[in-house]
Order: structure tokens, then C-alpha cells, then sequence
């Protein structure tokens, strides 16, 4: 047979399984209504469980995994219809739809923040990006952020969260899993990074320098050229700067925001000594309470799958299977649990979506460990 004949074959098996496809959805939402009447649950682990190992021996070694892979998306898909079909909105989805129609439509201009730092800071800038009169109460960590906004002492707290160049703030990540918040904003800044020195300090008569890990890794090809200089690693740029200040040392110098020179009594040494020029970091802003402002186009989502082979093809389809776009994916390991990592998700969906809607709901009735960190836009 030649190749328009070969196609043809395939096309006819294609239409075929587009009508078996439609029956199965049509029965899966027969059996759907049958578990409402019968107040029994959508998803029955047990069942899927049973079918995957049967059509995986029908298909035999060569297909088996093809073949399991294609039924489990199927499985998905029946289990979304049963619970769009169902009518009744899951938890999490009746939280969101509240906080969207609760929450004032203006962003406020004036709040109290909680940034990781002192004044200059990077965070601080992103803060007043944010707000436009903030009361900022700097905290010596990250993980005094999360608490300042956990004990109430502020109603919104400032992190960074990934780097253009650098990547992502790995220390962030991990206080994620320890912390109950929701992040209700975000935004991007331009990162200069600047040398600063004690005034009248020439380049060669520095041997230290000061700064946040994430600086220097941003300014790793200027550091090469000076191998004689010993780095220092600071929990916050602005926070070297005032060090360097403080210290009254001509041989140190720091990494930080060219801002800090004024605010420090510091000579700017050399200017833009990042890497690249396009050099931004993200910030969220996050909150104790579920805010969902107008215009929330981005989701970000937490969730622990289980360690088996599949487990995040099977969720991933799940975006796919709803035409939602993925953005970005993290994965950081679960303190005390071996070989088992949360997942960090941000998708750009539409708050008011039917899509949206639909994936929330899913993985609400069927993951065990899911975190939806809210829904926001991002201020550029």
C-alpha cells in the first residue's frame, strides 16, 4: 500500500475511536449520575486500579505502557465529566468563587508589609512598586515574613521568588511547605547591581566582599576577574551595604541596589556588574486571607504526588486535557520524607474560566495533597 492508502486506514481508526470516545464520556456520565443518586464518590481508585492492569495484559509488553498511559487520560477525563456533570462546586471552588465576589475590587494602597532585610532592599523596592504609602516592617528572614503574616502582626509580606538569571529563591521554596498563606499579588524589578565601597576606596585596595548568595551568582563572570577578592555570603544585599557602612573597612566592599549608596554614605565602585542586563526578579506579595483581585490571570498550586512512575505525566495531562498553559514547575524535596518532593505549579488561567473551574475542582476531589496559593495578576 502506498502512503495515501496507509492514511486512509488510520483515518478511518481515528473517527472510529473519535465515536467510541463520545460513547465512553455519555456512559461515564450515566455511571456518574448513578453514584449521585446513590451518594457514592467519583473517583474509585480500586476500579482504575483493576482496568489498567487488564488493558495493560490485553496490550501486551510491547503496548503496555502506551496503552496504560492513554487509559489513564481517559480516566481522567471521565472523572472531570462526572464531576462537571454533578453540578455541585467542591470546597476549594466555593472558597475561590466567595473571595472573588468578597474581596474590595481596588487593590489596597496602604498596608502593613513584611520584607526580608533593611532599607534598600530589593524587597522593599518591589514593596513600593506594590503600595504606594506601605508601612514596611523588615524582618531578619524569610521565614519571618511567613510568620509576621501567619501571626497577623501584617497583613501582607513581600518575597522574592525567582530570578531571570539565577533562577529560583530555593530558601523561599522551601518555607512554602511549612507556611499556610496565599499570594494575592505579584510583580517583576529590574535588578542593577552595583559595587559599593566606603568613600574614596579604590578597586585595589578591596579583599572582601559582601553580599546576598543570590547577587552573587548574578555578578559571577565580574567576581571572576578579581580572583583575589574573598566572597562573603549576607542574608540581604541592602543588609551588606549597611554592614560594609558600619564595619568602616577600606578593604570590603558590597554587592547591592545602586539606591544604597545614598542611604549608606557608600561611593558607587563600578556600575551594572550583573551578568546579563535583562536581569529581573519576581516578587510575590502573600497574605493570610484568600484575596482574589479583578483581572486574576495567574494561579499558582502546591501539591505532593505519590513516587511512582507516571504520577506527574498523569497530572500534567490534566493541563493539557483543559487547555490551561504551565509556566513554570519546581520541584523541592519533602524535609523528613525520602525520595519524596513537592511540586510547585504556576499556570496562566483566568479566575472567572470555565477551565479554571474545571481543573480546580478535579484536583480537589482528587489529590490528597494539593495547596491552591491563590490566584493574582501580575503588576509590570
Amino acid at each position: 500500500m502506498n502512503m495515501d492508502e496507509l492514511r486512509s486506514q488510520i483515518d478511518e481508526i481515528d473517527a472510529g475511536m473519535v465515536d467510541l470516545y463520545k460513547k465512553r464520556m455519555d456512559i461515564a456520565s450515566q455511571i456518574g449520575a448513578y453514584k449521585r443518586e446513590n451518594n457514592l464518590p467519583v473517583y474509585d481508585s480500586e476500579r482504575e486500579r483493576r482496568l489498567l492492569n487488564k488493558v495493560g495484559d490485553q496490550a501486551g509488553s510491547e503496548h503496555e505502557n502506551g496503552v496504560r498511559a492513554m487509559f489513564s487520560l481517559l480516566m481522567d477525563q471521565s472523572r472531570t465529566r462526572q464531576l462537571l456533570d454533578s453540578g455541585r462546586e467542591s470546597a476549594l471552588g466555593g472558597a475561590i468563587a466567595r473571595a472573588v465576589s468578597e474581596t474590595d475590587p481596588l487593590f489596597p494602597p496602604k498596608a502593613m508589609v513584611a520584607c526580608q532585610g533593611v532599607e534598600g532592599a530589593y524587597s522593599q523596592i518591589a514593596c513600593e512598586k506594590l503600595f504606594h504609602a506601605p508601612s514596611i516592617m523588615y524582618c531578619k528572614t524569610f521565614e519571618s515574613v511567613f510568620s509576621a503574616i501567619e501571626s497577623g502582626l501584617c497583613r501582607y509580606g513581600i518575597l522574592p521568588i525567582e530570578n531571570s538569571l539565577a533562577g529560583s529563591v530555593n530558601s523561599v521554596y522551601d518555607q512554602m511547605i511549612k507556611h499556610h498563606f496565599y499570594i494575592v499579588r505579584s510583580t517583576r524589578i529590574k535588578i542593577d547591581h552595583t559595587l559599593l565601597a566606603l568613600p574614596g576606596v579604590k578597586t585595589d585596595e578591596i579583599r572582601e566582599i559582601y553580599s546576598h548568595e543570590q547577587a552573587i551568582n548574578q555578578c559571577s563572570q565580574f567576581l571572576s576577574q578579581h580572583k583575589e577578592w574573598h566572597v562573603n555570603i549576607c542574608g540581604n544585599t541592602a543588609a551588606a551595604a549597611k554592614m560594609v557602612q558600619e564595619s568602616g573597612r577600606r578593604d570590603a566592599a558590597a554587592i547591592s541596589s545602586g539606591n544604597c549608596a545614598p542611604l549608606y554614605g557608600l561611593t558607587r565602585i563600578a556600575d551594572d556588574i550583573q551578568n546579563n542586563s535583562n536581569n529581573h526578579t519576581r516578587f510575590i506579595c502573600i497574605s493570610k486571607r484568600l484575596e482574589v483581585y479583578p483581572g486574576a490571570d495567574h494561579t499558582s498550586l502546591m501539591l505532593v504526588l505519590p513516587n511512582r512512575p507516571g504520577s506527574l505525566w498523569q497530572l500534567l495531562s490534566r493541563f493539557y486535557a483543559q487547555g490551561i498553559n504551565l509556566t513554570k514547575l519546581e520541584s523541592r524535596p519533602m524535609p523528613g520524607r525520602d525520595f519524596e518532593f513537592m511540586f510547585y505549579f504556576d499556570i496562566d488561567a483566568s479566575v472567572y474560566s470555565p477551565a479554571f473551574a474545571r481543573l480546580i475542582s478535579e484536583l480537589d476531589a482528587t489529590l490528597d495533597s494539593f495547596s491552591y496559593l491563590g490566584s493574582y495578576s501580575e503588576q509590570a
